[in-house]
């Protein structure tokens, strides 16, 4: 989990799953906050013995469609067990997204009442991330998507709330590790409309 960096597995009939939260049940489903997780954290470090347990049982099943499945009632349970995030935090990050990651963050504060250190505190605290740099990957996500969808990286600088061409590509480095010729040919972008379709949650 975490932002940045790549993360290889090596071997002879791996098999994942691949779970995308929304930051806005991340903290309710991993039982932690995610401004206390750091970089790639394993499950296990999260979960303790419950992370092996769930394996076993996703190695046991006999078909993807029951992993799924066991998946799906997991993370319902997860949820229905904690507190989701406040609803000033959420109206923030639904306004970051529903902008597209182009929007003044200075005036989410006051646009829901609070003041500016209680929402960046709250908002790290619950998101893992300060408003403005959630901003910048939900700007970059959009980005990336038109450069896969073969738009050319000054129409995407232009209309994706980039001050220019140098901007969109300092950010795709920071973010991917590549520049924005080489992400829209990467492969984990293959199949994401199938994995997590365009949505504000």
């Amino acid at each position: 989990m975490g932002f940045g960096g790549s993360v290889w597995v090596r071997g002879e009939n791996i098999e994942c799953l691949q779970v995308r939260l929304s930051p806005l049940i991340t903290r309710t489903v991993l039982g932690v906050s995610p401004a206390d997780l750091d970089g790639v954290v394993a499950l296990d470090d999260v979960w303790g013995r419950e992370a092996a347990r769930i394996r076993e049982r996703l190695s046991e099943a006999s078909s993807w469609e029951e992993r799924f499945a066991l998946t799906e009632a997991l993370l319902e349970r997860r949820c229905g067990a904690q507190a989701l995030v406040d609803p000033e935090v959420a109206w923030a990050w639904r306004r970051i997204v529903g902008s597209r990651g182009i929007v003044r963050v200075e005036g989410l504060a006051s646009e829901v009442g609070w003041s500016r250190k209680r929402l960046w505190f709250r908002f790290r605290s619950q998101v893992g991330l300060p408003p403005k740099r959630a901003a910048q990957l939900v700007r970059f996500d959009r980005a990336v998507h038109r450069l896969v969808a073969g738009e050319g990286t000054a129409q995407v600088a232009a209309e994706g709330g980039y001050a220019d061409q140098f901007h969109l590509h300092r950010d795709v480095m920071a973010f991917a590790g590549v520049t924005p010729s080489v992400v829209a040919r990467e492969p984990w972008l293959a199949v994401d409309d199938v994995a997590w379709p365009d949505h504000t949650r």
